[in-house]
C-alpha cells in the first residue's frame, strides 16, 4: 500500500457533477475505473467491447439519459394498435430534445443493421450540452461528427438511415446492454479501451477509489522509472 507520506488524499474530491467529470477527464481512464469496480464486487459494468470511440481521443464521461429502440420493417406501417409506430423515428426527437446538461444518450435494443446516431443527432445534442452518445449498434454522418468532436461511441460507422428500420419506443428508462444494468443517471465513462457504467449509488466510493489508485499509479511508476522492481512495487505500494 502507499505510505502515509506519499499518499495523495486531499479529503472531498469534487461537490458536484462539473466538478467530478473535470477531475475524472483529467486524471482517469476506463481502465482504472474498472479496477476499482472489480474490486467492490461490480464485476459487470463495461459493454460490448464493439462500443468504440469514433476516434482514439474521444472520451465520454456523463449522466445516462438511456433510450430503448425497436426495429420496424416500413417506416409508417398500418392496420398495427400503436400509434406511436406512425410517427416518424417514433421518440427519437422528443428523446434527443430531452437531453439535458453532461447526459449521455445511451441507446439499445435494436438489431446492428442501421445506424443509430448521426451529424444533426450530435448538433442539436452539443447545442443542448450534452457529453455524448453511446449506441448499441452503428453510427453514420462520420466526417461530420469528428467535424464537431461530439464524443460518439459505436459499433463503427455504416450509413443505413433508421427512419425506415427502427423507432425509439421509450427513454429515460432502465436498460441492458450486454448484461450491464443502466439506470438513467448512473455514469457512462467511455475511452478509446471501451465504455463502463459507474452505477449512481456506488458512484461516491468508486471515483474516490479510482482518483487515488491512478494517483498511487503515477507513484509507482516514477518509482519504476527511478529503478525499482515491478515485484518490489507490488509488494510495497499495492498496484500494478
Amino acid at each position: 500500500m502507499v505510505t502515509a507520506q506519499e499518499q495523495v488524499h486531499i479529503g472531498p474530491y469534487w461537490k458536484n457533477d462539473d466538478e467530478l467529470f473535470g477531475i475524472v477527464k483529467k486524471e482517469l481512464y476506463t481502465a482504472v475505473v474498472g479496477d476499482i469496480m472489480d474490486k467492490m464486487g461490480l464485476v459487470h459494468q463495461f459493454l460490448s467491447p464493439r462500443i468504440q470511440p469514433l476516434d482514439a481521443a474521444m472520451f465520454v464521461i456523463g449522466r445516462a439519459m438511456p433510450v430503448l429502440e425497436a426495429d420496424v420493417f416500413c417506416e409508417f406501417p398500418t392496420g398495427g394498435h400503436n400509434a406511436l409506430l406512425t410517427k416518424p423515428f417514433g421518440l427519437m426527437l422528443e428523446a434527443l430534445d430531452d437531453l439535458k446538461k453532461n447526459e449521455v444518450y445511451i441507446c439499445t435494443g435494436a438489431s446492428p443493421s442501421y445506424a443509430l446516431w448521426g451529424e444533426l443527432m450530435s448538433t442539436r445534442a452539443q447545442m443542448l450540452g450534452a457529453a455524448g452518445a453511446v449506441v448499441d449498434g452503428y453510427s453514420r454522418d462520420t466526417k461530420g461528427i469528428l467535424d464537431l468532436h461530439f464524443p460518439t461511441f459505436s459499433y463503427g460507422r455504416y450509413a443505413q438511415d433508421q427512419a425506415p428500420r427502427g423507432k425509439v419506443i421509450d427513454f429515460r428508462t432502465p436498460l441492458e446492454i450486454n448484461g450491464v444494468k443502466i439506470m438513467p443517471g448512473d455514469i457512462v465513462l467511455g475511452d478509446l479501451d471501451g465504455v463502463c457504467i459507474v452505477p449512481a449509488a456506488a458512484e461516491q466510493e468508486v471515483f474516490s477509489l479510482a482518483i487515488e489508485k491512478a494517483r498511487g499509479e503515477k507513484l509507482v511508476q516514477q518509482k519504476i522509472l527511478e529503478g525499482m522492481s515491478a515485484k518490489d512495487a507490488f509488494e510495497k505500494y499495492g498496484i500494478m
